[in-house]
Order: C-alpha cells, then sequence, then structure tokens
C-alpha cells in the first residue's frame, strides 16, 4: 500500500521512526522503494549529484519533472516528495501553485518541497489549500547557499535558534505536513521535533528528529573517485559502490583489450544458411578493396 503525507504524521504519532533517502531515476527507486524506505525526495540536489553543478541553484523546472517522472514510474509504496526549485515558487504564490501543480499532474510526485520559513508560510497554505502536500524545509537551505556562505551548520545563536523554532512553527501553522531540519545542532533540532506535531526530517540535525534523509550517492558511495571523494560529516557510508562500479569497468576494458571480451557465450551463431554464406564468401579468396 502506497505511503501518503497523513501516513508520514501518523508514524511520528505512533513513536515510528521514518526513513526517506533521495532519488533521482528509476533504477535506484525501484531499490530504495523495494527496500522499504517510506518516502523518496527527488531532490534538487540533482544538479549536484547527477548533473554536476557546483550548487542546486541551476536546475529547473523542466529537469524536476524529467527526474521526478522517472522515480514516480519505480515507486509503488514510498511517497515521492518533488522539490520546486530555485525561483519556482519564490516570485509569486501564483507560481508557485502553478509549478506545485505541475510536479503533481506531469511528474506524478505525492507532494512537493519548498524552502523557507515565516516568510513562505502564505505561499505554503495557499498550495496546502489547493490540495497539495507540502514539505517545508528549514535550517541550511541549499537554494540560499550564497547567501548563507556555503554549506555549513545553522542556527548557531540563541536569536538564530529562536528564529529556526519560528520558522518551523509558521510552517506547520500554514499546513505543511513535515519539516526537513537540515544541519542544526542536534539539541535544538530534538527540541524543534518535541514542539511540532508534524515530523521533522533531519539530515545533519541528530538523533532526535522524527525521520532521517540521506542522499543516496552519500550512503552508497556513489561521488565519483572514492580515494578523493569526501564524506560529510552527517552521512554514513553503507557500501562502496563507487568502488566496486570502478573496479567493475577496469575488468570490462582490460578483457576487451585483451580479446576475452565478448567469449564465444556472449555471441550468436545464427541460422546455418549465414554460417554456409560466410565459409562461402571467405573461400572465395581475398577482399579486394575499391580504387
Amino acid at each position: 500500500m502506497a505511503v501518503t503525507a497523513a501516513d508520514l504524521r501518523q508514524m511520528k504519532a505512533g513513536g515510528e521512526r521514518i526513513t526517506m533517502v533521495t532519488a533521482y531515476d528509476y533504477p535506484t527507486a525501484r531499490l530504495a522503494d523495494a527496500a522499504g524506505i517510506d518516502a523518496i525526495l527527488v531532490g534538487d540536489t540533482l544538479g549536484m549529484v547527477v548533473l554536476g553543478h557546483p550548487t542546486t541553484v541551476p536546475v529547473t523546472m523542466e529537469d524536476m519533472l524529467h527526474h521526478v517522472a522517472a522515480v514516480t514510474r519505480a515507486s509503488t509504496r514510498a511517497l515521492v516528495v518533488a522539490d520546486l526549485p530555485f525561483m519556482a515558487y519564490q516570485v509569486t504564490v501564483e507560481d508557485a501553485m502553478r509549478n506545485a501543480a505541475r510536479l503533481m499532474q506531469a511528474g506524478g510526485a505525492g507532494a512537493v518541497k519548498l524552502e523557507g520559513g515565516t516568510a513562505l508560510a502564505p505561499t505554503v497554505q495557499r498550495i496546502v489549500e489547493a490540495g497539495i502536500p507540502v514539505m517545508g524545509h528549514v535550517g541550511l537551505t541549499p537554494q540560499a547557499v550564497h547567501q548563507l556562505g556555503g554549506f555549513r551548520l545553522q542556527a548557531k545563536t540563541t536569536a538564530a535558534a529562536q528564529r529556526l523554532i519560528d520558522d518551523a512553527l509558521a510552517l506547520e501553522e500554514a499546513g505543511a505536513f513535515a519539516v526537513v531540519l537540515e544541519l542544526v545542532p542536534a539539541p535544538l533540532a530534538e527540541r524543534v521535533s518535541e514542539r511540532l506535531s508534524i515530523p521533522t526530517i533531519g539530515i545533519g540535525a541528530g538523533a532526535g528528529c522524527d525521520g532521517q534523509i540521506q542522499v543516496l550517492h552519500d550512503l552508497l558511495g556513489l561521488v565519483g573517485d572514492p580515494e578523493s571523494a569526501h564524506v560529510p560529516r552527517h552521512t554514513r557510508r553503507y557500501a562502496e559502490i563507487g568502488t566496486l562500479i570502478r573496479e567493475a569497468l577496469a575488468g570490462y576494458v582490460a578483457d576487451v583489450r585483451a580479446g576475452a571480451f565478448p567469449a564465444a557465450a556472449n555471441a550468436f551463431e545464427g541460422p546455418a544458411e549465414v554460417r554456409r554464406f560466410v565459409e562461402e564468401d571467405r573461400a572465395s579468396g581475398p577482399i579486394r578493396l575499391r580504387a
């Protein structure tokens, strides 16, 4: 049975931890869904993880729709949450509603996510009133990375901590069904989780959140060169799939160059008449190239 936004709220009420990962394509989403993940975020982090951009800012609605549709085709159980990309919701409420609807209608998502707190609460309220479930996102908001000065811990003063709490409460009041807390001190994230009736989903926010989200590529070591790749402090490697892929491809290169692949088992002999034709043609003598 497919997980819904309401199910995640019930999970918090029942004290059940929520599991969430990012996925950006059909194969990885299918694996995450089969593993029992509760929710899959098609994050605009695809700009960095999949498309090679330094930030999420260049990601467009067209990028998001392409990847969201692939993920929703793979997911039969997990709730698919789609990010609204940079400037898809900040200009006007009408833009936000239109783009959220596109992610639901054309992309097939079950919910959308946007970054921001109190200032975005009216937008969240309008989207929710239109029947679209909204997940909030406070703390480190990657679309504002240039304003924040980099990917770093947030809410490091009492004033900033109070603003974070106020932002999370404003999102709950506006109708958000959950809030992502990214890169905030663990005690503060735990306190926010205590104050909200909706689930908090942490990334770099400690174990006191109601659920956790991680970038699938971080969990699996799919981040380029395994020797030099930076492992974020907030993640844990559960496998080094990147190393396995590199070794497998190196083996393929060696076999092709040595003539060991393809072997007879990897080829097709074809019908007898084609084999006879080849033998007769070969017996006719050497091939003469036209001048």
